[in-house]
């Protein structure tokens, strides 16, 4: 019923959609942490960084010479590592995590795409890391990251699916909501002046091809329903040091809790 309302509205009103649809790209909705979450949260050393007009909440876990930092995905937080944070810190890793702009237990507001790769960027330099894991929409703020900053140089860096086509993030968008092409195309546009670049070319197939990482290994469950394996896979087929593991199974949060997934990061990372 509301994405037909919303389709009339399109017809009748489609700049106010436009608004509408701009303001479910830039406010992400985060969901409450589990218990054992927040207790792994908990155990952290925590600091806050001023970044822009945001309070970021970080987290660190101490434990070795080994250092990765933890990219979680848009509408995600820190908190969602959890189980692989404790598998980590048994193999002799310092732990880093953040909540990104508007995310978590950082403070909230409009945020971007570039918010969150610039914050990336800032961690990367700041914790001196040269591994990585992120989930979902984190591996776009990462490899935009590592394509803006061509100083860096990963060693390792794990994927757990990732999209590829930041248009694809708007097609997505565009069908939650119920918005029409014309309204999709006046967004699109809308996108572009307000960001001062092609979206069209925001393309994490198009970033990996100039960034310094050593091997980097995809993982993507083949039903998917939030991100088709298809994305990921397109990034791997322009990817000359990357390695693809399709799995089952797993939901799009789930991945991140799921035992064989860890073990596989964590044995990628040490390999």
């Amino acid at each position: 019923m509301r994405k037909s309302i919303i389709k009339i509205i399109s017809t009748l009103f489609p700049n106010q959609v436009v608004s509408f649809a701009y303001d479910q790209l830039s406010n992400p909705q985060v969901k409450k942490l589990r218990t054992n979450e927040l207790v792994v949260l908990d155990k952290s050393e925590k600091e806050i960084l001023k970044f822009k007009d945001f309070d970021i909440q970080l987290y660190t876990w101490k434990g070795g010479e080994n250092k990765v930092l933890l990219v979680h995905g848009w509408e995600g937080q820190a908190g969602n590592f959890a189980d692989m944070v404790e598998k980590l810190i048994e193999q002799n890793y310092t732990v880093y995590a953040f909540d990104a702009p508007s995310h978590g237990f950082s403070s909230k507001g409009r945020t971007s795409l570039f918010e969150f790769t610039e914050l990336v960027g800032i961690l990367i330099r700041k914790y001196a890391v040269n591994k990585l894991v992120s989930h979902s929409f984190g591996g776009v703020a990462t490899t935009y990251a590592l394509y803006m900053n061509t100083d860096f140089e990963i060693e390792k860096f794990v994927l757990l699916r990732v999209p590829d086509k930041f248009t694809e993030r708007i097609d997505d968008v565009a069908l939650q909501v119920g918005i029409t092409e014309k309204v999709k195309n006046k967004l699109i546009e809308h996108l572009k002046h307000e960001l001062k670049l092609d979206v069209n070319n925001l393309n994490v197939s198009n970033f990996v091809k100039s960034i310094h990482v050593r091997k980097s290994l995809i993982i993507h469950d083949t039903k998917d329903s939030v991100i088709p394996i298809s994305r990921s896979k397109n990034v791997h087929a322009n990817w000359a040091n990357s390695e693809f593991l399709e799995i089952k199974g797993t939901g799009h949060f789930r991945i991140l809790r799921t035992e064989s997934v860890i073990e596989k990061t964590l044995a990628f990372l040490n390999d």
